[in-house]
């Protein structure tokens, strides 16, 4: 499970270091695409390929399901991380995501997202703030 907050810094290739504790899980491939509220989504290989299917099911016929495809899959890249744990954040997504050099890489159970680290803290305090409400409706049974 990818779980945790982690603050790595962004290198002047472009490139971030995976956290160690995600390396293995990462070892056979990732896809690297645009994420929600600017961040970017970081899903291993296998998962992404999870996702995509979930995404072919999706009608045709539906404009909201074209535009969500279209954004997805149009800024997703394929990456294999160095012997370093790096990999390369395509400047298609780092301007996306308005990344400079200090990040903030969460895991999200089954992906990472990588943040500005900025951006990252705005989102957290204002989401933080509705936590405690959003329990009812987001994971029925846990409040």
């Amino acid at each position: 499970m990818l779980i945790g907050t982690f603050t790595p810094k962004l290198d002047d290739k472009g490139r971030l270091i995976l956290p160690a504790k995600f390396r293995e899980r990462f070892a056979t491939g990732l896809v690297l695409t645009r994420g929600q509220e600017n961040c970017v989504f970081v899903f291993p290989r296998d998962e992404f390929l999870q996702v995509h299917e979930n995404l072919r099911r999706a009608p045709l016929t539906s404009k909201q399901s074209r535009d969500f495809n279209r954004v997805l899959l149009a800024g997703a890249h394929d990456e294999l991380p160095d012997k370093q744990g790096r990999v390369t954040i395509p400047p298609i997504l780092r301007e996306w995501a308005r990344l400079d050099r200090d990040l903030t890489v969460i895991g999200t159970g089954s992906k990472l997202e990588v943040w500005d680290t900025g951006t990252w803290q705005g989102y957290f305090a204002d989401a933080a703030a509705s936590f405690d409400d959003a329990v009812p409706e987001v994971v029925p049974g846990l409040g």
